[in-house]
């Protein structure tokens, strides 16, 4: 099982590189931290976790400081994603379609 992500700036149509993301899982205690990345050149992170197990996880990207280096205001300091883990001997992909004022994401492949 492997979770991994892909941030595109559909302002500029170009990958969002640079951009600070951490991994974290749900539990009785709350939230426990999995991982931390950056984006590479081309908007990925390839293995934010190697394994895991079944359960909610969630992304955080910091925006703000990815549209703040590029001298662009952002609505969104932030974009926090919750998703769950189901089968985890499969692969999770979690793209994430980024703007100053929107977001979109989906289960990606």
């Amino acid at each position: 099982m492997s979770i991994s992500t892909h941030v595109l700036d559909s302002t500029t149509g170009a990958p969002a590189s640079g951009v600070a993301t951490r991994l974290e899982l749900a539990s009785a205690a709350g939230w426990q931290h999995v991982a931390d990345a950056v984006t590479d050149t081309d908007g990925r992170v390839g293995r934010l976790a190697e394994t895991a197990e079944s359960g909610t996880y969630r992304l955080t990207f910091d925006v703000g400081s990815y549209f703040e280096a590029r001298g662009v205001a952002t609505f969104y300091p932030e974009v926090t994603i919750s998703f769950r883990v189901d089968d985890p001997g499969s692969h999770y992909h979690v793209p994430l379609l980024l703007s100053p004022f929107a977001y979109s994401t989906y289960r990606g492949s």
